[in-house]
């Protein structure tokens, strides 16, 4: 995203969508609006060893306010997006997505990475496999969604697949445990507390807990980072477990898997946006 650099290579097209992530919440930020980076490239931002999650990205992921929606689509029109309104009128409006011509281009091929760069817009409420509402979190950081809603949104997944594992895993070796929304520090009583509201949350997030234990012995870690990880995965495991439960949490619960308790999100197509009217299954 951004110049037209021939001959970039794959890192520095990171480095590329990250500054354009940035960019555009600068200019949100001078017009009053406010929005947060998500997903894989806001992980890169909190953590400091990124070789575990590093990888391509298709596109940005941002989160921001519905009161303000006209003003967000006014906003990527003046950097130069084109809205594309298939993706609102399929989301009723939660969800925005914006596109311009890809100029990011391969060191060794030169060819373009991406058929076109594209930005995702969440409006309230991270709404996939669960509804995770960041309206009143969004201030927490300058550039992303606190790291605790960054985990939150990855550990919702009903279906883990491996980058969402080596995000989490990344997120959870960098960062500090803790109960506050401090910066670099994953408040795990407010995971606690989501999950002790929403019954089919929970059962998906002590599910992904667990699936990232038993997976920490695949990945290059030391023995002590071994260690380290496991612990603190348990420990958000204690916190979740004994975090007081709601009556609607516990009603539900009485039914169990009997249904369904998760959302089924398709997968975004890699057609044109023009074309594509389906929401994307998590971030990227």
């Amino acid at each position: 995203m951004g110049k037209e650099i021939p001959g970039q290579n794959v890192q520095e097209i990171r480095e590329d969508m990250l500054d354009e992530a940035r960019g555009i919440i600068d200019a949100a930020r001078e017009d009053g609006i406010l929005i947060r980076l998500m997903g894989g490239l806001a992980v890169r931002v909190h953590c400091t060893s990124v070789d575990l999650c590093d990888r391509d990205y298709s596109d940005i992921d941002v989160v921001g306010l519905s009161k303000q929606r006209k003003r967000v689509i006014q906003l990527f029109e003046k950097l130069g997006y084109t809205h594309n309104y298939a993706v609102a009128h399929a989301t009723g409006g939660r969800q925005l997505q914006f596109y311009k011509e890809c100029t990011h281009m391969n060191f060794d091929a030169h060819f373009f990475i991406h058929p076109d760069d594209h930005v995702d817009v969440f409006m309230d409420t991270f709404k996939m496999d669960h509804d995770i509402d960041v309206r009143h979190r969004l201030f927490l950081e300058d550039y992303t969604l606190s790291a605790s809603d960054m985990l939150i949104t990855k550990l919702q997944i009903h279906r883990l697949n491996e980058k969402d594992v080596r995000d989490i895993l990344t997120i959870v070796k960098d960062l500090a445990l803790g109960n506050s929304d401090e910066k670099k520090m994953i408040n795990t009583e407010y995971i606690g507390r989501l999950c002790a509201k929403n019954w089919g949350l929970y059962v998906d997030v002590v599910a992904n807990v667990a699936k990232c234990v038993e997976g920490i012995t695949r990945y290059p870690f030391t023995g002590d980072e071994k260690a380290v990880l496991e612990s603190k995965l348990l420990e958000l495991e204690r916190v979740i477990e004994r975090y007081p439960k709601s009556l609607l949490w516990k009603a539900r619960a009485c039914f169990g898997k009997r249904f369904v308790w998760y959302r089924e999100i398709e997968d975004q197509s890699d057609e044109h946006p023009n074309l594509d009217t389906r929401v994307k299954r998590s971030t990227q």
